[in-house]
């Protein structure tokens, strides 16, 4: 099963078992901005605690990994829980909603787009750029999360709101990369 399979897959399977989800991270900024590859799905969903036999149903060994008990850990500590495709290798991350601020706005702000013919729900240009810029501090300046944004920021630019991006960019900290990508972008 390819990547977008599997992809198409997971966001069938949440779809029918009522759990939200958000696509998020190097996908969506493929969508977004510039395309690369990516080695892992980011995904971020809200799901209730009975519907997770029907996720882990939905993906049997020996084709797939998803651990029950990792989902319940995950659901209780607002964290994160991976699915494996066994036979590709390919991953999805499975990043709980939690009540951060940040996190609700931008789950809330999720847009619905075309991804090899089905709609699924992402996350906003804006969201997206500030995700990487977010992950971008993490990493101590991961020059590829900062093209990432730098990518969705040039090609989304003249529909970002730039109220919303220089707000959020303020309360996240990440102001100083906003404006080296502002700076790097061809985009006036």
């Amino acid at each position: 099963m390819s990547q977008q399979e599997l992809l198409i897959k997971v966001i069938n399977t949440l779809e029918s078992t009522g759990i939200e989800y958000m696509l998020t991270g190097s996908i969506v900024s493929s969508i977004q901005g510039e395309p690369r590859l990516t080695h892992d799905i980011d995904i971020m969903i809200s799901i209730p605690k009975n519907a997770v036999k029907d996720l882990v149903a939905a993906f049997p060994q020996p084709d797939y990994y998803l651990d029950e008990q990792s989902i319940l850990n995950a659901i209780e500590e607002k964290g994160m829980f991976n699915l494996i495709d066994t036979n590709e290798g390919d991953k999805v991350d499975f990043w709980l909603l939690t009540n951060e601020p940040f996190d609700r706005s931008r789950f809330k702000r999720k847009v619905i787009s075309e991804f090899f013919g089905h709609k699924v729900f992402i996350s906003s240009p804006e969201d997206t750029i500030l995700a990487k810029l977010r992950w971008a501090k993490l990493a101590g300046g991961s020059e590829k999360q900062l093209t990432d944004a730098l990518r969705v920021y040039e090609v989304q630019f003249g529909n970002l709101d730039m109220e919303y991006l220089e707000s959020w960019a303020r309360e996240l900290g990440v102001e100083n990369l906003l404006a080296e990508i502002k700076s790097r972008s061809k985009c006036i």
